[in-house]
């Protein structure tokens, strides 16, 4: 695994998220549908532990500090956070 691999799976964590909360929390308790919680929900805790395992192993192999995995971790957790981490990755490729 490599930092392109962390930034895809980055993306694709991040859209996930922006779908769970936007789209699929609002259907539920708006339109009282609650099947796309169940599936974008699912596929965001993949994708989320996903991303951490990567994340793990990239910072394990390019000899980075715990404080980029913390940052890692803690924009994983926010709306819109992977992108801003995604951000600083990018400048760490180039």
């Amino acid at each position: 695994m490599n930092i392109k691999t962390l930034r895809l799976v980055g993306l694709l964590e991040g859209i996930s998220f922006l779908l769970l909360l936007f789209i699929a929390m609002p259907m539920k308790y708006m339109f009282d549908n609650p099947i796309l919680v169940k599936y974008v929900g699912m596929g965001h805790g993949v994708l989320f532990i996903l991303f951490l395992v990567v994340l793990f192993v990239v910072c394990e192999k390019q000899k980075w500090s715990i404080k980029m995995f913390i940052l890692g971790l803690i924009a994983s957790i926010l709306p819109f956070g992977p992108f801003v981490f995604d951000h600083k990755l990018k400048k760490l490729v180039q």
